[in-house]
């Protein structure tokens, strides 16, 4: 599973329409599994499952009579279809829905329906843009887990803003920065080319604080230990580690072998914020990413291109049509 990082604007959705020939590349070439997405775009769709940001529903169906008819959309013949739907519905863990209308669902059972539509046909690549946006916090854990057992069929890319999840789930990130990739690797190796070091943060109960901080000073790697706040409610106190590489593997070992219990155990969080907006933000001296210019009150005359294209193209009366198929190319 790859997942891609950037800001707004720095290239993911656009790269995930192109693996999934939804938008043509203007420049370069694109592969996937041999074929070409631009002389051999149907061999390409043909092994690849999409969900784009807003699932392709079509709400008035029962879950169950869109999958049969996505199956079928793919290719495949109505036996095949009606053995593999029930399938994808206990993959995906919508069986007690699969009778309901798709607009009766919630938002993340929607979501759940675009990824039983893009691995109904048992596809080689899925490529899921922002799958986890907009779901309530245990949808998202429901996700993650829907993700992870996905993984052993497919190969996964997926686009995200949310870096805890990105990093918990995915197992290579590519940060996308002007369309390009800056960086790649796991969240462990950018942490540690970026920041050369590692942070930890360790959860202790707060009467085993002061031990536990003595431990850890001693462990070999380890530059500095602090308390990240005060002890809470709970009477726990979470110790922030600073290593020159990972040390988890040690942590755990000095504090168990001295009796110290662990609650908790991470990479900090504000470490991965951290890496990414280094290597996100634009670098000095990176021209600003073009801004498409606004609409016009008039209407400007057609490209000579499109009026060589076209040359019986319609006139005056459908201006308004013509002028937002230009707009659509343009940004194409």
């Amino acid at each position: 599973m790859v997942g891609l990082l950037g800001l707004n604007g720095a290239g993911k959705t656009t790269t995930l329409r192109i693996l999934a020939c939804d938008l043509l590349p203007s420049s370069g070439r694109v592969h996937v599994d041999g074929f070409d997405v631009v002389d051999d775009p149907h061999e390409v769709r043909a092994r690849i499952g999409y969900l784009p940001d807003r699932p392709p529903l079509y709400e008035e169906m029962t879950v169950r009579a869109y999958l049969h008819f996505a199956a079928r959309l793919r290719g495949m013949d109505d036996a095949a279809a009606t053995g593999r739907v029930p399938e994808t519905l206990e993959l995906t863990q919508l069986q007690d829905v699969a009778g309901d209308p798709i607009t009766s669902l919630s938002h993340g059972f929607k979501q759940r329906v675009g990824i039983a539509q893009a691995i109904i046909h048992r596809p080689r690549l899925l490529v899921l843009d922002e799958p986890i946006s907009g779901l309530d916090p245990v949808q998202i854990v429901e996700m993650r887990e829907l993700l992870r057992s996905l993984k052993g069929e497919h190969t996964i890319v997926l686009s995200s803003h949310i870096l805890s999840e990105i990093s918990e789930t995915c197992d290579r990130i590519l940060v996308i920065r002007n369309g390009e990739i800056g960086a790649q690797g796991t969240p462990e190796e950018l942490s540690t080319k970026l920041l050369t070091g590692v942070r930890v943060e360790l959860t202790v109960r707060s009467a085993e604080g002061e031990r536990a901080r003595g431990i850890l000073r001693g462990v070999d790697g380890v530059s500095a230990v602090e308390a990240v706040a005060g002890v809470d409610a709970q009477g726990e106190l979470t110790l922030r580690v600073d290593a020159g590489r990972d040390v988890r593997p040690e942590l755990c070992a000095a504090l168990v072998g001295e009796g110290v219990g662990i609650l908790e155990l991470k990479r900090s969080e504000r470490e991965l914020e951290s890496v990414f907006l280094r290597l996100a933000a634009p670098a000095e001296g990176d021209a600003p990413a073009p801004r498409r210019p606004q609409a016009k009150a008039a209407a400007k005359p057609a490209p000579a291109r499109r009026e060589d294209a076209r040359e019986d193209a319609p006139k005056a009366k459908d201006a308004p049509g013509e002028a937002v198929h230009d707009n659509q190319e343009d940004e194409t």
